[in-house]
């Protein structure tokens, strides 16, 4: 099991030298394909691929502490013949493993699956209303983060608050309105939710509550979902125009802002009563967020950190994977050294999570110690971090993750 764990680690170092005496393409803006002079009428595809090789000290006896996973394959393509439409679309496939391959490549776990499907209109200078499968989620930075630009390996997953509860893979299906004021950005949106989620269990009397809202009580009194985040740009303006925000900028941008969010879904979750009963719960989500980037020092050194607190109402003493009443703390920072951007650079980087549940005494406390090595900055990096999770047990993972996009 040593030698393998070294393995792993050694394949981060060792490839750095391949991909460096390899060099790097210039990306040059990607797959835009244009359909007038000035580009006013476009379609343009982003596509891209997360492999993971992973060392876990938490698997069953006689069981390979090393696998692989294909994290993510994606592709994406968004299409504008003016200023004013906008329509975009999102398929992909997540978690690959020996276990959920197919022989034929038709079973559930292999399958590739709509993510995004949207259309939006532009109302007014700044302001856009849309609709459809879509990412424009309320509550926090990271629960609108993109996949493509992590400062960490992966998100902090309690920040993807309701993934599956209520939506399908951190997308709704519903209406949006986004824009800004000034410095000031908005999000909101009213979401017809998931009717058959991750929570399939069924109340029990006097018991912790269920995430089976709309499920047991229907659609009349469970059916919606409302949610919005607003983030105040202090220093540069960061994009709207996709609702996917950046994790690390790499010192391109000399961004700090301030951010708060929700998530009310009106009898989410329900539980019963001594007298079997069921009662339906008010689930409630908030969170006050930070967030900086920027050059320091010279020779294109820069720093990232991002901090949140959430506060999770999702029912009496409710606890579900990831899932769970009490309150959230999250917090990373990364420092990317400087260098010749044309070469390969690295950024070192901690995260810590502290979760407190109220149905259970024992808190989830996450620490997360990485670095990423980048060829062509993120359309060409490696990341390598070690995982340790103290919540009942204590478990422990080294991941190297090789990705690409273009």
């Amino acid at each position: 099991m040593k030698k393998q764990l070294l393995i792993l680690l050694g394949l981060f170092f060792v490839t750095s030298q391949v991909m460096y005496s390899q060099g790097s393409p210039d990306y040059n803006g990607g797959f835009k394909v244009k359909f007038n002079e000035d580009g006013s009428k476009y379609f343009r595809i982003i596509s891209w691929a997360q492999m993971q090789g992973i060392y876990n000290t938490d698997v069953p006896d006689n069981t390979s502490h090393v696998g692989f996973k294909l994290k993510r394959a994606r592709i994406l393509m968004f299409a504008q013949i003016t200023p004013k439409f906008l329509i975009l679309t999102h398929i992909g496939l997540n978690n690959l493993t020996s276990k959920s391959l197919s022989p034929t490549g038709k079973g559930d776990g292999s399958q590739i699956f709509l993510h995004d499907a949207w259309a939006q209109y532009q109302v007014a200078k700044n302001h856009t209303v849309g609709g459809g499968l879509h990412y424009f989620n309320g509550i926090s930075r990271l629960n609108n983060q993109s996949t493509l630009n992590f400062l960490t390996l992966d998100n902090n997953r309690q920040s993807w608050s309701t993934l599956g509860l209520t939506d399908q893979f951190a997308r709704h299906l519903g209406i949006f309105a986004k824009g800004k004021f000034g410095k000031l950005q908005y999000r909101v949106a009213i979401n017809d939710v998931i009717t058959n989620g991750l929570d399939m269990r069924e109340p029990q009397p006097n018991g912790n509550a269920v995430y089976g809202g709309k499920r047991i009580l229907g659609s009349d009194d469970a059916g919606f979902a409302y949610s919005g985040y607003f983030d105040y740009n202090i220093l540069d303006q960061e994009s709207n125009f996709l609702p996917f925000k950046v994790g690390t900028y790499l010192g391109g941008k000399r961004v700090f802002n301030i951010g708060a969010g929700f998530f009310y879904h009106p009898k989410g979750s329900v539980s019963m009563q001594n007298d079997l009963s069921v009662k339906g719960n008010d689930v409630m989500i908030f969170a006050v967020d930070a967030f900086y980037d920027a050059p320091i020092g010279g020779n294109n050194a820069a720093i990232t950190a991002y901090a949140t607190f959430q506060s999770n109402d999702y029912g009496t003493d409710y606890l579900y994977s990831a899932y769970g009443t009490g309150s959230m703390f999250y917090s990373h920072v990364g420092y990317l050294f400087g260098g010749d951007k044309a070469k390969t650079r690295f950024q070192p980087y901690v995260s810590y999570g502290a979760n407190s549940y109220d149905a259970i005494n024992d808190n989830r406390n996450i620490l997360g110690l990485g670095a990423n090595m980048y060829m062509s900055g993120h359309h060409s990096k490696l990341t390598l971090e070690y995982k340790h999770q103290n919540f009942v047990n204590s478990t422990g993972s080294v991941t190297l993750q090789a990705m690409i996009y273009l």
